[in-house]
């Protein structure tokens, strides 16, 4: 799936908002190709069934990253899109407080059918391949 058939779009991400962050992806490609990666064995894929990373590039570009959604059974990519760091950084400043870290993802169809999943674990690779521990979203208690 090619990553300019998606938009995003992030809100709750200032200091004043007391709401959990949102990461807003918007799908404008063809026709069920993103509600068919969501499904598996016949259901919707559940939050805990999807991982959420993000890598930087090193190419220098504004969007000079990728983040990654990835159905955690089988391993393949429900989708990538083009990201600038600083979005990232926002959402989990945003999403780390001491009561853990929280955010919520919401997916939008080409037919705008909305799906919302709030998860707590944004991993953050650099352009090496290695896992940014502070920079990633990583609730005590799990280990990777």
């Amino acid at each position: 799936m090619r990553r300019d058939y998606f938009d995003i779009d992030v809100s709750g991400t200032e200091e004043s908002s007391t709401d959990d962050p949102v990461i807003a992806i918007a799908f404008d490609g063809p026709d069920d190709l993103l509600s068919d990666r969501l499904t598996s064995d016949g259901g919707t894929l559940d939050a805990g069934e999807l991982d959420v990373t993000y890598r930087t590039r090193a190419d220098g570009s504004e969007a000079a990253g990728v983040l990654s959604i990835a159905n955690r059974h089988n391993g393949e990519y429900v989708l990538e899109a083009n990201v600038a760091p600083s979005v990232i950084e926002s959402v989990v400043a945003a999403a780390s407080d001491d009561e853990g870290t929280r955010y919520r993802l919401r997916l939008t169809d080409g037919d705008g059918k909305s799906t919302v999943y709030t998860k707590e674990i944004l991993l953050v690779y650099d352009e090496s391949g290695s896992l940014s521990r502070g920079r990633s979203l990583i609730p005590g208690g799990v280990e990777l």
